[in-house]
């Protein structure tokens, strides 16, 4: 709408400004209703003309709208399965006692999170945890939290770990085999982000053996899962294989009349829809269809496409350019801005969903890298590695913390902030820490 772009002349930048931080506002205050706010502030953009129609498709990043929804319905139709339960039994069969029960779920919950949604994993997992200490009659309130905050730390690991780490590899053009040794353009091989979290992960296990050193009753589990179907164990792999090797062809294979392809996100969906057939023409089973679709959380899709326009929206004004110019201008330094990245990335995320704080952050670091002189992806790194782990320190910093305080609930155990920080705070800070260091070590 040229008229009100006109209309608002020099006034254009404010009221996108205005606009952006009241949708912000009230997604923190509404949020049931982040994807609804989201998705208004976008139709305003359009509407006022920051953000063009004709622009309006290519704004929304649909290889990461694809990925997240072809991934979720792989993965109910994997959880529907049984075998990520059956694979913690296993885990717990080889226990002697429970501190080594809780150590063992934890990072079975970091691996499976590693590829897996957090939420899903924590879903997975928690069931275990409580009849475990439904038999030994002690509270399963700290192995939840455990299985929580560790499913979390790992969400950065890989690419289709996380929503986040989904922006990171649409932003910054990374594919799954990026985010385990990633040559930058112009640059030499280095190490990926897996192998800084797994380290980051190891520090924080160590808090782990500290906190649970006094739980060594013996267990045993006499009813052990039976896996109802493995199909849906080589949909995962298939997904997780095939991001992989398209990950070594060419990127102009992807590129039709100028425009480039969702590739990793029509893998996804693709084989989820090779899923729907199978239960559908083989095995005649609509309810886990259905089932599987109702996994699928349209709600956070549809929260991501609203910002998507609405960052699209900033970039076209001039305003991502200018945070940029203006965290440049609060110091020179390159360190110091790296720090001020990932520590305030980690304070935002303990308090804010961290999916729309990296949604808009990434465009200013791209912003930024070139004012600073130097390759974005050290602040790329930091910002994910900050914004992904400092949603461990409260209940309400990451969507996994919430679901398991929900379980918790559910059983009778209501769980105070404090006890939850009794562990997530060490557990929280000592990961952050590895992965700060390692990360500026690394690639500054």
């Amino acid at each position: 709408m040229p008229f009100f772009t006109e209309l608002l002349g020099e006034k254009t930048i404010l009221v996108a400004v205005v606009i952006f931080a009241l949708t912000y506002l009230c997604m923190m205050l509404f949020s049931k209703a982040r994807a609804f706010i989201a998705l208004g502030a976008a139709a305003l953009f359009v509407l006022l003309g920051i953000m063009p129609v004709g622009q309006l498709a290519g704004a929304v990043n649909w290889n990461v709208i694809l990925m997240i929804a072809g991934t979720m319905g792989t993965v109910a139709l994997f959880i529907e399965s049984k075998m990520p339960a059956k694979m913690a039994d296993w885990l717990i069969d080889k226990s002697a006692n429970m501190k080594m029960a809780v150590i063992w779920l934890s990072i079975f919950s970091g691996v499976v999170s590693a590829f897996i949604d957090n939420v899903a994993t924590v879903l997975m997992i928690a069931p275990v945890a409580i009849n475990i200490a439904k038999k030994l009659k002690i509270s399963p309130v700290p192995s939840i939290i455990a299985i929580s905050i560790a499913s979390n730390l790992q969400g950065a690991a890989t690419l289709v770990g996380d929503t986040t780490s989904i922006l990171l590899g649409g932003a910054a053009n990374m594919d799954f085999m990026d985010f385990f040794f990633f040559r930058p353009p112009g640059e030499a091989l280095g190490v990926g982000l897996f192998w800084i979290v797994q380290a980051a992960f190891l520090a924080a296990t160590g808090v782990l053996f500290v906190a649970f050193r006094k739980e060594k009753q013996p267990i045993h589990l006499e009813e052990k899962t039976q896996v109802k179907d493995y199909f849906p164990t080589a949909l995962l792999l298939g997904t997780v294989l095939s991001l992989i090797l398209v990950s070594f062809l060419p990127g102009e294979w992807f590129i039709v009349n100028g425009t480039v392809l969702p590739v990793n996100g029509i893998i996804c969906v693709g084989i989820y829809l090779i899923g729907m057939l199978y239960y559908a023409i083989n095995q005649h089973d609509g309810g886990i269809l259905t089932r599987s679709l109702k996994e699928i959380d349209y709600f956070t899709l549809l929260l991501l496409a609203g910002l998507f326009v609405v960052i699209g929206g900033l970039e076209q004004v001039g305003v991502i350019a200018q945070i940029g110019q203006l965290f440049a201008k609060i110091s020179g330094n390159v360190f110091v801005i790296y720090t001020v990245i990932v520590w305030f990335s980690v304070l935002i995320s303990a308090f804010v969903d961290n999916i729309p704080f990296v949604a808009t952050m990434l465009p200013v670091v791209t912003s930024l890298a070139p004012i600073l002189g130097v390759s974005p992806y050290v602040l790329y790194f930091g910002l994910l590695s900050g914004a992904t782990l400092g949603g461990n320190l409260t209940p309400i910093g990451a969507s996994a913390n919430i679901a398991s305080i929900g379980i918790l609930r559910k059983e009778g155990y209501h769980v105070k902030a404090g006890t939850f920080m009794k562990l997530s705070v060490p557990y929280t800070l000592t990961a952050v820490i590895a992965g700060y260091a390692l990360v500026w070590l690394l690639w500054s």
